[in-house]
């Protein structure tokens, strides 16, 4: 793919701004002047979707200002247009939060262009230290991968202590019961592991993987599946046929179903599962409505674990 193995981003600019009105996701005025603009002592924050957004919330609590660029749940991130109001965000920011990996480039090119050069810019996927595997491709979804979010959880406090030394305390607090809940987190993933290691699991994309791995679970599905949905391309017939036939057979314990990406070829191998009784799990690469990070991933975990249960 041109841009990025998983996110496809058009820049507009001009007639564009006109209908950003409620596109970026912001935290309670509790920070804020009577404008709406942040007051001087508090840390404006700029993630690349709602999910990081959340994390900082969590984290700075009243002490941060926080833009989401992608907000929407009925958004699919791969097809996301950013914008000139994410620009002007970005070059506000004192701390820019990014999943890396080439799943948002978008952000640095934006940065770049901003004039921004002071901000503090944590990526999500080098924070990690996760790399591709040999002759493989890295998966980014770091976020489904509960270790990788608790090291963010210490950078981003880090990074608001830095900005504000005088709450850095109140920073590693909340990080520190973040983290602890990210525990229970990976504690229920080691009991799913424990009754379920070595069942089969399919996918419509690598979103999930991080948790399905993490559970024991092993993937099935077909890489080159997998790989042209990420990207957007059309499956090949013969691994489409492939794909079904893993249901059709009873090959598949349970399947993990993006939600935000779904599409002919997805559908019908969703359609494929519910034909022979396989449950399906969907799964979303941002946050539903209503919902915070540990909120949604819990339910994603309860969810995986009753499915397999059946």
């Amino acid at each position: 793919m041109p841009l990025s193995p998983s996110l496809r981003v058009a820049l507009i600019t001009g007639a564009g701004l006109a209908l950003l009105t409620g596109c970026g996701d912001s935290s309670s005025d509790s920070g804020k002047n009577a404008d709406g603009t942040a007051s001087a002592s508090v840390i404006t924050v700029v993630a690349s979707t709602d999910v990081y957004g959340d994390i900082a919330r969590q984290i700075g609590g009243d002490s941060v200002d926080v833009t989401s660029i992608i907000s929407d749940p009925d958004q699919d991130p791969h097809s996301y247009e950013a914008n000139t109001q994410n620009q002007l965000a970005l070059s506000k920011a004192r701390v820019v939060i990014e999943n890396g990996g080439g799943y948002d480039g978008f952000v640095d090119r934006m940065l770049k262009t901003s004039g921004n050069s002071s901000a503090e810019l944590i990526n999500a996927v080098e924070v990690s230290g996760r790399t591709a595997p040999a002759g493989g491709e890295l998966n980014e979804h770091v976020w489904y991968d509960f270790p990788t979010v608790s090291k963010l959880v210490d950078r981003i406090a880090a990074a608001l202590g830095t900005a504000d030394p005088s709450d850095a305390a109140a920073f590693t607090k909340n990080a520190d019961s973040f983290k602890e809940k990210l525990g229970g987190l990976e504690a229920k993933e080691a009991d799913i592991k424990k009754a379920h290691g070595g069942e089969a699991v399919g996918i419509s994309e690598p979103v999930p993987l991080y948790l399905t791995e993490a559970s024991g679970l092993v993937n099935k599905t077909p890489e080159e599946f997998s790989e042209a949905i990420e990207e957007g391309d059309d499956v090949s017939p013969k691994i489409l046929q492939e794909t079904l036939g893993l249901y059709s057979d009873k090959q598949i314990d349970v399947l993990v179903y993006n939600e935000q990406t779904s599409g002919p070829q997805t559908e019908k191998v969703k359609s494929a599962a519910e034909a022979a009784g396989v449950p399906v799990v969907p799964v979303t690469e941002t946050l539903p409505e209503g919902q915070d990070y540990l909120a949604w991933m819990g339910g994603n975990v309860d969810a995986l674990a009753s499915a397999l249960a059946k």
